[in-house]
């Protein structure tokens, strides 16, 4: 446990901070006098196991103490801002502890994740079906140097985590289990790294987001878009990717470009769909009827219901973004970039995404232009088995979210 002296606990602002550290999980020690006795201050940090920094409120001018009144207390403004000048308290303070006194809202951003406690996470213990899925109760993880601690809003689904679940992947990826889902983050900032500071609004691709708090390194991740709600913005950083390379660096697309993107309809080809159009190229989407009419908005310019009609040929590259594609697609197109099953031809790559933080912020610049929109189908972290259960039915259409904070 973590145990915190609070100096003036008696006063209008000491009894809410005392409460507030309780309810954190953290043993108070209270002293009521002014501390400016080393005798009293020293007998009062008996027993805490460390000290880092004397945590006082703001000075007000020359004195220590701001001049405040029981009634209509500002508290934000009397915790806010360093300690300036060395007054007598802050004087003892450092005299007492060995450490330098700080202001309250310095001290708490600092060490914010040692007061989190407990959160809820969406975990697997063995690999197998849907059921294997539990939402446990496990400890906020603390962030190393260089990572940030990240209130989570949102993850999401990927059908590759199924494979995850199931243990397909684990000669990949060396999962140690227990296992934290969830690839896709976007969040708020709790404690920063890097450029990043509390507040800030973040995605990325990392490990272990399908819970309330996630830690990342502050290299991988990027502001989240502006024009999008944050929860929203988890529908971008694996999908987005993909699509994005698949598009620029192994289609290679350009302005007069034929493609067809074979399973257009799923959260990486609405992203495909888009990107292709941006760069000037003839888009011929696949899509089945429950998706075609997101895919003909997103700026389509064929869509082949592919449960009526053979797929066309004469294009200049196919993207394929579904399971086992057939022998027959290496007829319909002169180059094939292939994102699951290999497709047999000399001129053929199949890829696993990369995380690129740049490319990332690439597509988030042209998510906040309104050049890519991003449709996405919310569900809560509780529901997270059964958004499995309805992939592998097939009954999942776009991007699926798995919204963290309500």
């Amino acid at each position: 446990m973590t145990r915190v002296p609070v100096i003036g606990a008696s006063g209008a602002i000491g009894r809410p901070l005392v409460n507030h550290f309780r309810k954190a999980g953290a043993g108070v020690r209270t002293v009521t006098r002014e501390p400016t006795d080393p005798v009293a201050l020293g007998a009062a940090l008996d027993g805490v196991d460390a000290v880092r920094a004397g945590v006082v409120r703001q000075p007000c001018g020359d004195v220590a103490y701001s001049p405040v009144h029981e009634r209509g207390v500002a508290v934000d403004g009397m915790l806010r801002g360093p300690a300036n000048g060395g007054g007598p308290v802050t004087g003892t303070v450092r005299e007492v502890t060995g450490a330098p006194s700080v202001a309250f809202e310095t001290w708490a951003i600092e060490h914010a994740s040692e007061f989190l406690g407990t959160m809820w996470a969406a975990r697997i213990h063995e690999y197998g079906d849907a059921s294997v899925i539990s939402l446990d109760e496990v400890p906020v993880p603390r962030p190393g140097p260089g990572e940030v601690l990240i209130r989570v809003a949102a993850t999401s689904f990927n059908p590759s985590e199924a494979g995850l679940r199931m243990g397909l992947l684990r000669d990949v990826l060396g999962v140690t289990l227990p296992h934290t889902l969830g690839w896709d983050v976007a969040g708020t900032v709790v404690t920063g790294a890097g450029g990043f500071v509390p507040g800030d609004r973040v995605i990325g691709l990392i490990d272990g987001a399908a819970a309330e708090y996630a830690v990342a390194k502050a290299s991988v991740l990027v502001r989240a878009p502006e024009r999008i709600p944050l929860a929203d913005a988890a529908a971008v950083p694996v999908a987005g990717l993909t699509a994005w390379q698949a598009v620029f660096e192994h289609a290679r697309i350009g302005r007069g470009s034929r493609v067809l993107i074979n399973g257009a309809g799923g959260g990486v080809g609405l992203f495909a769909v888009q990107l292709a159009k941006h760069a000037g190229a003839h888009v011929v989407a696949t899509a089945g009827p429950r998706s075609a009419a997101a895919v003909r908005a997103l700026g389509a310019d064929e869509v082949i219901d592919y449960t009526r009609a053979p797929l066309p040929g004469g294009n200049d590259v196919l993207i394929n973004l579904v399971a086992d594609p057939p022998a027959s697609v290496t007829r319909l197109a002169e180059e094939f970039v292939s994102i699951t099953g290999p497709i047999e031809h000399p001129r053929a790559v199949r890829f696993v995404a990369r995380n690129d933080p740049g490319g990332l912020a690439e597509l988030v610049a042209l998510i906040d232009e309104g050049v890519v929109e991003v449709e996405v189908d919310a569900r809560p972290l509780e529901s997270l088995a059964e958004v499995h259960r309805a992939a592998e039915r097939g009954m999942i259409r776009g991007k699926v979210v798995v919204k963290v904070v309500k």
